[in-house]
């Protein structure tokens, strides 16, 4: 299959300095409202990048869940494949991919646990169905069935039918504390704005990148 010819312009409005917050969390706040207004798809779902002991980089989509000025947050198990490589490189990036606005956002920094308080409170949120999943499975591991998942879910819905779903002790939050945040938006001819946040101390610097 020729995919070559596959090309589209973009043709949006340009992004200059002078738009642009001194803040990149309030940048990234902006953009955020104005692709979920727009009606993007899943506008939190963001590709997560690791790499673990083995240098090997990993990728897959998971779910912003919220963010302020300490960082980035995510759930998983910490006994998964992204858990294990945060564990031996406790570096990550993101990436949002707001293609319907011809954006995407990049972000890079160091990944740290959030605290137990913090991942019970998200996890008491969840509805009951994804709190007993989170029990069920061993992320990444490797299973038969699909039968076998089906049967510890039934078996984990009698065990929890009395009350509450209590939190996993395997299951928790992750922040990505960010070092390096770029703005991207597409223009005409392949001639993109991009501005890179990276921070100074407490404070940030903003430059123009070549597209």
């Amino acid at each position: 299959m020729d995919i070559g010819d596959m090309r589209r312009d973009f043709e949006s409005e340009g992004l200059d300095l002078d738009q642009l917050h001194g803040d990149p969390v309030f940048q990234f706040q902006a953009w955020f409202e104005d692709a979920r207004t727009a009606g993007i798809l899943e506008p939190n779902a963001m590709s997560l990048a690791t790499a673990g002991a083995d240098q090997m980089p990993d990728l897959r989509t998971v779910l912003l869940k919220y963010f302020d000025h300490r960082g980035f947050v995510f759930y998983t198990n910490y006994g998964s494949r992204k858990a294990t490589e945060l564990d031996a490189n406790p570096q990550a990036a993101l990436l949002f991919p707001w293609i319907g606005l011809n954006r995407q956002v990049r972000i890079q920094g160091k990944v740290e646990k959030v605290s137990k308080a913090e991942s019970l409170k998200y996890f008491a949120s969840r509805p009951r169905g994804s709190q007993i999943g989170a029990w069920v499975s061993e992320q990444s591991k490797v299973i038969t069935s699909r039968g076998l998942l089906e049967q510890k879910v039934a078996e984990m819905k009698q065990k929890f039918s009395a009350g509450e779903v209590p939190l996993p002790g395997f299951w928790g939050g992750y922040r990505v504390v960010p070092d390096r945040v770029e703005f991207w938006q597409g223009r005409p001819s392949r001639l993109h704005d991009r501005f890179e946040y990276v921070r100074a101390g407490d404070d940030w610097t903003i430059q123009r990148l070549q597209p």
